[in-house]
């Protein structure tokens, strides 16, 4: 059963649309979709900050010493520019996110040494790598896990501020504007950070609700298919094995063995396709008419004689394979029924259809002694499994009227009962 559970869950996830681009795994639909909505707002985000970064190492003064000011740009900008078409292609944007986000704060280390002996820093001008502050903390939600993400978002202002301190050699006049700096990074650091692990969290109790509803819905599918498995077997059970040893119990005539041997044959083939799905095959409409044939030449492999009286209108509708073959086969049941207990005393069956309202039924009817309904046994599948049950289950209807007259089993189908 629990290969059962497994494929009917995989047929509800599957029910679920995925994109081409993106493949995910049971239970993390939402999660890689806003990974992937992550990395987007990074990449083309961080070309604005790095290119306002690049007009003021190119275009202002230069604050490094003479021989450091192009390497240091090279080292931080080459793999800036790797991070931001990573994360647009999609294509390993967490290495080269991590490789910025450490290339940049050793950069910032090597910053009061790059500036010794270079010109003298402004107050109200901030250098160009202050710029990239915010772009190195926003790299880590691609790159790091959270705990990593604060210490990042948290020490990288800090260390900015502690290397511009050490680069204008602790001078009063830039201690408000740096400290403003720092303040300004750790508030949009922290936003950034905190509207990123908002969204993971949302979608992570997004997949969790997804995956408890497919988990929901497999529970009861898998409980219908085993309730549809039990009536079938059922079913399969009476029609085929018990009918044929009371049958085989019961003769006494070379009619009644007759039947009874047929009856063991079909138990034999049906039980050697128990696997297979009763209902198994084309659901392609077919003529009314067809039942009659249908019936005729169940009854003669039984080794039953009958001819079905055919009083199908112009116009009756066309009745889907399905139907059709749980018609005939209650059909059967009845015929068997009234073979076995009325020894077919008046047998006769009648098909008839109309077209307004489009359908068709079938009456089966003997003359025997008929019997009480209500007091049949529960275990007893012969009517409520293999008929009523068998009818129900494609949407049609069945009435079993019985007196010392005789029974009369009808079997009906109506196109807008359920096609």
């Amino acid at each position: 059963m629990a290969e059962t559970d497994r494929s009917v869950l995989d047929e509800a996830w599957g029910r679920i649309p995925h994109t081409r681009d993106v493949q995910t795994e049971q239970g993390a639909f939402t999660q890689t979709r806003i990974e992937r909505v992550i990395t987007l707002i990074v990449g083309p985000g961080s070309l604005v900050l790095g290119a306002q970064a690049f007009a003021a190492a190119f275009g202002g003064s230069v604050d490094e010493a003479q021989g450091w000011h192009t390497p240091l740009v090279l080292a931080v900008f080459i793999p800036l520019v790797a991070m931001i078409v990573a994360c647009t292609v999609n294509r390993f944007a967490r290495v080269f996110s991590g490789v910025f986000a450490i290339v940049f704060v050793l950069a910032l280390a090597v910053w009061p040494l790059a500036t010794a002996g270079g010109p003298a820093p402004v107050p109200t001008e901030n250098p160009w790598i202050f710029y990239l502050v915010n772009v190195a903390t926003v790299s880590t939600v691609v790159a790091f896990p959270l705990w990593m993400q604060v210490t990042w978002t948290v020490a990288t202002p800090l260390l900015f501020g502690v290397v511009r301190l050490l680069q204008a050699g602790g001078r009063p006049e830039f201690v408000v504007p740096v400290i403003l700096d720092v303040t300004f990074a750790l508030i949009l650091g922290s936003v950034l950070l905190t509207l990123v692990w908002m969204y993971r969290s949302i979608a992570a109790n997004v997949d969790q609700s997804r995956a408890l509803a497919v988990a929901s819905y497999a529970s009861a599918a898998a409980t219908a298919a085993s309730e549809h498995e039990r009536v079938a077997v059922a079913a399969l059970m009476h029609d085929s094995v018990l009918g044929a040893l009371l049958a085989a119990d019961r003769a006494s005539s070379p009619r009644e063995r007759t039947l009874a041997v047929s009856m063991a044959r079909e138990a034999l083939t049906r039980l050697a396709n128990a696997e297979k799905d009763s209902l198994e095959g084309s659901d392609e409409p077919v003529r009314a008419l067809r039942l009659a044939d249908d019936i005729e030449i169940a009854a003669r492999e039984l080794g039953i004689e009958l001819t079905v009286v055919r009083r199908v209108e112009e116009g009756t509708p066309r009745v889907p394979g399905r139907i059709a073959r749980a018609l005939v086969l209650a059909a059967m049941q009845a015929v068997a029924n009234a073979v076995q207990h009325a020894d077919a005393q008046g047998l006769t069956v009648e098909l008839t259809g109309g077209s307004a309202p489009g359908g068709v039924a079938v009456r089966v009817r003997d003359s025997g002694p008929g019997f009480d309904i209500a007091a049949v046994p529960p275990d007893r599948l012969g009517i409520r499994g293999s008929i009523d049950a068998r009818l129900t289950a494609v949407g049609g209807r069945s009435d079993i009227d019985s007196s010392p007259a005789g029974t009369t089993v009808t079997l009906e189908w109506e196109s807008g009962d359920r096609w």
